[in-house]
């Protein structure tokens, strides 16, 4: 099954490009994996992508499982204008006793099951006489493996079949007007049944017609096929020749392909069918067994970048997590089942990913190298940050080296890649985004890195109003923005909501940090100590 890889919300480049690298890592080592995002990616990331020739990871929304990623039956269906016969024959290869029915546009319009069809031959005689008065030659020509030889501009048939047994008075006991009548080689009672008015002859164990026969027939407008059977088989399939849209139920009980297993379990629950047709677009996906969802499929998972279930997608809790390959603290996160941890006191989950590689002796190819070298220089502040050890140092030069780049010329690309000018307040206080409970208040950190502060401008008040609109809205305790200036080197502070007030008195009007540039070694202890004083 699929392995979906995601760092966290509001994903910052470290966490993009790892779920790409250990995706790629992953399909080399023979398991199937996608990277995703939890939302937008940055100008910065958008940047790297860019440079080094990938494309965006998919948008995960939800941990659960959808019905377009799990296993269904083949989409085997029909055509509407399709006999039963052929309908048959399709449940035989298929080994399924149910059929969804498709018009001309390939879309699902009912269902046919072999019990509707078997409830043919128990139904009132009159249903069958019915549905048979509409049937059309060719249909009987194509279920009865025959050929036609005559058939009028007009049909007059009442729906009724008559056998016309041997016997030395042939066709004179026999009352046919209108009827479809099976009968053998014999000639003269072929002629006595079309003067009869019969309205369709069906010949069996004949290769040939009388010259005067076919000249009654045309007479007479009386049709006439030949059947590729004998007289018992013919009158089984006779009712076979009826198109599948006589017989199908439009009632029909189906399901999206984007809609999530378990709610569809629930839906399930209120029906008793065994298998439901499962649509994208009114067009046929597959079906769903309805046994086989006793023990239903979860989503199988990797994160990166972020370990806790608050930072992470939508009902991940429902999820397998199979791995967490991590370089933040460990807060709440647990298990069913053991799991593979990786975390490591480096500067950037990339760092570690790009360990993997060389510990699974797997070549890194030169743009992904590339790609990774950016995102350690991202979340390090181009090794700057307190967060940088010997270790991101090191592989850096040797993915450098393998990507054909100047660590220091990348990085002042990296950096004045943003265009401050193209951004409004919120996308600086959503684009980096973590919540956290520190002390059990709920704190969520917002970090934008930028060149410099000269180049950004920022109405204070203005800032504070889109602040305080987020922490009513979200309810939170606290709400940081940490606006972090690479050649200032030290971080600008802004901070709201109900624990604000208290903290105020750490914050002088400048509101700047000197060398403070980490949110994980620096920003949030520093946080966390303002509230443990204030209480």
């Amino acid at each position: 099954m699929t392995i979906y890889i995601t760092g966290h919300k509001n994903p910052d480049s470290d966490s993009i490009v790892a779920s790409i690298a250990y995706a790629y890592l992953k399909n080399e080592l023979g398991e199937e994996a996608i990277p995703c995002r939890l939302g937008s990616i940055s100008q910065e990331t958008e940047y790297l992508l860019n440079r080094f020739d990938f494309p965006t990871p998919q948008l995960l929304e939800d941990a659960r499982c959808t019905l377009g990623e799990i296993e269904l039956l083949p989409a085997t269906q029909i055509s509407q204008d399709a006999t039963l016969f052929e309908a048959l024959q399709t449940m035989k290869q298929a080994k399924q006793p149910f059929l969804a029915v498709h018009d001309q546009n390939h879309k699902i319009i009912g269902m046919i099951t072999r019990n509707d069809i078997a409830n043919l031959g128990v139904e009132d005689t009159a249903y069958g006489i019915e549905m048979l008065q509409h049937t059309k030659p060719s249909d009987l020509v194509k279920t009865l493996n025959g050929k036609e030889i005559y058939i009028p501009e007009h049909l007059h048939l009442n729906g009724k079949v008559s056998i016309v047994a041997l016997s030395s008075h042939r066709a004179l006991r026999y009352q046919v007007q209108e009827r479809m009548v099976i009968v053998s080689d014999d000639p003269i009672a072929q002629k006595e049944l079309i003067e009869k008015g019969a309205g369709m002859l069906i010949l069996v164990w004949c290769d040939s017609i009388e010259k005067d026969v076919l000249e009654a027939a045309k007479q007479h407008e009386c049709a006439i096929i030949l059947s590729g059977h004998g007289s018992m088989n013919t009158s089984r399939y006779l009712y076979f020749s009826l198109p599948v849209s006589a017989l199908m139920s439009t009632k029909l009980i189906t399901f999206e392909r984007s809609e999530y297993v378990e709610d569809v379990i629930r839906k399930m629950s209120r029906y008793r069918y065994r298998s439901y047709p499962i649509v994208f677009e009114e067009q046929l996906c597959g079906y769903l067994e309805a046994g086989k969802m006793l023990y239903p499929p979860t989503k199988n998972m990797i994160l990166v970048d972020h370990n806790e279930f608050s930072q992470s997608v939508k009902n991940i809790e429902k999820a397998s997590v199979l791995e967490v390959i991590d370089h933040h603290r460990i807060h709440d996160f647990t298990s069913t089942r053991p799991v593979y941890f990786r975390n490591e006191t480096v500067g950037s989950t990339c760092t570690i990913v790009t360990s993997l590689f060389f510990e699974h002796n797997i070549p890194i190819p030169r743009k992904l190298a590339g790609l990774l070298l950016g995102a350690m220089i991202s979340d390090t502040l181009n090794f700057q940050s307190p967060t940088t050890t010997q270790k991101d140092i090191d592989l850096a030069q040797r993915l450098a080296n393998l990507a054909h780049e100047t660590i220091d010329e990348l990085a002042y690309d990296i950096f004045f890649s943003n265009d401050l000018s193209q951004k409004d307040i919120n996308d600086f206080l959503q684009e980096d985004m973590k919540h956290f409970e520190i002390t059990n208040y709920q704190v969520a950190i917002a970090q934008s890195i930028i060149p410099q502060s000269s180049l950004l401008s920022i109405q204070e008040q203005e800032l504070k109003e889109k602040m305080e609109a987020y922490t009513k809205r979200s309810g939170i305790d606290l709400y940081v923005f940490a606006l972090t200036s690479i050649l200032e080197n030290g971080t600008y502070f802004y901070i709201s909501g109900p624990l604000a007030q208290q903290l105020q008195q750490n914050l002088d009007q400048t509101h700047f940090f000197p060398n403070i540039l980490s949110r994980k070694k620096q920003i949030v202890p520093l946080i966390t100590n303002w509230i443990q004083e204030a209480n």
